[in-house]
């Protein structure tokens, strides 16, 4: 295949394609280019910054931290390119970095020799830069220098390229108006055709070590792969936000003890992985861990399950089983969805908990049992036993030490570290290369309401990954097949730049409807109010959160409409 050639009568294809995926949004005040979250801001504030850093860490030091953004931010526009003019050819696929990079008010950019053969690898490129907002602000913190200066510019030619190319395409700038020149000018090509690509690769690295090239990454991936990898989904035990690391101590601090534990939450919130984690930091790790979701056995079984069996105990009992308390003898027995018991059962097992012994069914052989019990339930007990479906003696044994897993949407800022580790695994597990979550996914995955939770989670990343393109990002329509419940309504910026406003439709609706009813303001804030107090049970601290606001904000209405509640310190 002849490599692609620029031609030089229309070297650039129009760029409205481009402008039109450039929104504003007035609501949650972000700019996104398609799915990327962008900033507008002052030239003169980045160019103080980059005076500081050269002054205070050094020009090298400074270069690298240049280079690297650059880069980065060249890498994440091949995903760009790629998404918004997917199925064209191939050269106008490629002028997307360059326009974008005219767009964005960095330089002017006009290539005027490009070959390229992705196939085999070939690439070169002569390209004129005018207008360096980088070469600019140099000179004037600095004035003329010896050598270029437009790091930043260069990790971004740098970086898309090397992306689009799948191999480290290394640019370097031969003319620099910094320098006196009259323009900028660049030439990239394969790292290895130059004779100083080390020297100028340093400045790629992170920190001062050696950074892995683009084209070992299928090398890595295989050799992970090969080595069967073990993720054991540790993913579920992130988390850094306050509803979660109260959970997480509460666990640290029981996890030593013998005590039964009783884990609470809704569906899908993770409490097998919170008690798996009990007790791999107990003294019991080195013994088994047994687990038994109680809603998914027959009733008539479910002694059996638990307790054992002796040969001939019922039919079909061909020969003796051991049950899940003697098989997690010297470990810990997981009990999930426990208030699914029959009563029955439930009264075998308060007596293994009190006298710590069992007997199989159709055996009259008492058997001593050292086992941990960890329960769990995703419905009120407190409730159940009011309605006469759970006992009241084997829920107070059992509430010894409860803990209350915090549900997704309460944990934001603890789903970007999931979602990456997330990721990794599937990535692994599905042979699959990922350049990462697109900000617009991103800013969905944290504005979701997650009714399935931690659960949901893991099925929406590992869709994603699925659906995702080899190296591509992981985007919007990919993690959503109906996008309404999730994106946020945002302004369009049009040829002319000028912002174009568009009222969300169903908030206006919403607005219309409450002035329809003539109820005051300070009417709905107290239905509000008392709404979210009724969701939550009356807990404040909850009602507060899903409301957006501080615990001492709701307490303060609270107390002004006389709600219950008011008095909760």
């Amino acid at each position: 295949m002849s490599p692609l050639s620029l031609n030089p009568m229309n070297k650039f294809p129009k760029d409205l394609d481009l402008r039109r995926m450039l929104k504003f949004s007035n609501d949650d005040g972000s700019i996104w280019l398609a799915e990327s979250r962008m900033l507008l801001m002052h030239a003169a504030a980045i160019a103080a910054l980059r005076k500081e850093l050269i002054e205070s860490g050094g020009v090298d030091h400074a270069r690298r931290i240049f280079t690297r953004m650059g880069y980065e931010s060249g890498l994440r526009d091949v995903g760009v390119a790629k998404n918004i003019r997917a199925g064209q050819d191939v050269m106008d696929i490629f002028m997307v970095g360059p326009q974008l990079h005219t767009l964005e008010g960095i330089v002017r950019v006009t290539p005027e020799k490009l070959e390229m053969d992705i196939a085999s690898g070939r690439f070169y490129a002569e390209v004129r830069w005018d207008n360096s907002w980088e070469a600019q602000a140099h000179l004037e913190a600095f004035g003329q220098q010896h050598g270029p200066v437009c790091w930043m510019q260069l990790g971004y030619a740098s970086g898309y390229t090397s992306g689009f190319m799948g191999r480290f395409i290394l640019y370097q700038e031969t003319e620099c108006l910094a320098c006196g020149a009259d323009h900028c000018q660049i030439v990239g090509k394969p790292i290895e055709e130059w004779s100083d690509g080390a020297e100028h690769a340093a400045f790629y690295e992170t920190d001062s070590l050696v950074s892995r090239m683009l084209e070992l990454r299928n090398e890595v991936d295989v050799l992970r792969l090969s080595c069967g990898e073990k993720n054991d989904g540790g993913e579920s035990m992130i988390g850094s936000s306050e509803p979660f690391q109260k959970a997480s101590e509460l666990l640290t601090k029981v996890a030593p003890t013998n005590v039964t534990v009783l884990l609470s939450g809704e569906t899908g919130v993770g409490k097998e992985r919170f008690a798996r984690a009990l007790h791999e930091r107990s003294a019991r790790a080195a013994g088994p861990f047994v687990a038994l979701n109680c809603a998914a056995i027959p009733h008539d079984l479910v002694e059996s399950e638990l307790f054992g069996a002796e040969k001939g105990a019922y039919t079909g009992a061909m020969s003796m089983r051991q049950g899940k308390f003697e098989r997690a003898s010297g470990g810990t027995l997981f009990l999930d969805e426990i208030g699914e018991l029959p009563l029955a059962a439930q009264a075998k097992i308060l007596r293994v908990l009190q006298e710590g012994e069992i007997e199989r069914l159709g055996g009259g052989q008492t058997r001593k049992v050292n086992v941990r019990i960890v329960a769990a339930t995703n419905v009120n007990l407190e409730k159940a036993v009011a309605q006469g479906r759970f006992r009241a003696d084997l829920f107070y044994r059992l509430n010894v030490y409860p803990i209350e897993i915090p549900p997704l949407r309460e944990r934001s800022l603890d789903i970007p570290p999931m979602v990456a580790a997330m990721a990794a695994k599937y990535s692994t597990l599905h042979a699959k290369r990922l350049a990462g979550v697109s900000d617009s996914a991103m800013a969905a995955l944290k504005r979701y309401q997650w009714p399935g939770n931690v659960r949901e989670l893991e099925n929406l990343i590992e869709r994603g990954i699925i659906l995702s393109a080899q190296d591509g990002w992981i985007e919007l329509h990919h993690l959503f097949p109906s996008l309404e419940t999730v994106t946020g309504h945002v302004s369009s910026i049009g040829v002319s730049g000028a912002l174009q406003p568009t009222a969300p439709h169903d908030q206006q609706r919403i607005c219309e409807q409450i002035l329809a009813s003539g109820l005051t303001l300070e009417d709905i804030e107290a239905m509000l109010v008392a709404t979210a107090m009724g969701r939550t049970s009356g807990n404040v601290s909850s009602a507060a959160r899903m409301l957006r606001m501080t615990r001492s904000q709701l307490n303060y209405r609270l107390r002004r409409i006389g709600e219950p509640g008011s008095e909760v310190p």
